[in-house]
């Protein structure tokens, strides 16, 4: 058998705040979307690709002590592509993680920022290369594990 991911779905407080922030930090585009009471949901892609569903259905805010998603990664090409999403992140008011860009590892090229959604949900966007101009966050341990 052979797998891959299709999409992820995340519940989020208020759809249209959310629809608004992925927009805005990841240029997603709504691919369908529902607004019917009970039942609002919006799903959020590229080029006609689903990528991500967002699900109207929690109250309060995320929490990492819950057993559950730990965050959620979008590779891009380039460490020039990070930057300049760290700059829309920084524009949008998102609470950012280690303070812009880090590696992964202490001597790990690949990394990226590490920063939240509006529900406080982690997020991460990360290059595989390009990012071991800082030093990273935690020398003993991954950076994506523990923010």
């Amino acid at each position: 058998m052979s797998l891959r991911t299709g999409h992820v779905g995340l519940n989020v407080t208020d759809l249209s705040r959310s629809v608004d922030f992925y927009r805005k930090v990841l240029d997603f585009e709504v691919l369908g979307e529902s607004h019917e009471e009970g039942r609002r949901y919006a799903f959020l892609g590229r080029e006609g690709k689903l990528m991500l569903t967002l699900w109207q259905q929690s109250e309060g805010a995320f929490s990492p002590a819950r057993p559950g998603l730990h965050h959620l990664a979008f590779e891009v090409p380039d460490i020039e592509t990070v930057r300049r999403a760290e700059a829309v992140i920084r524009e949008s008011g998102a609470r950012l993680h280690h303070d812009g860009i880090v590696p992964h590892g202490e001597g790990a090229s690949s990394g990226g920022v590490f920063f939240e959604d509006p529900d406080g949900i982690r997020l991460e966007i990360y290059a595989p290369s390009g990012a071991d101009v800082r030093p990273a966050p935690t020398a003993t341990a991954p950076t994506c594990g523990f923010f």
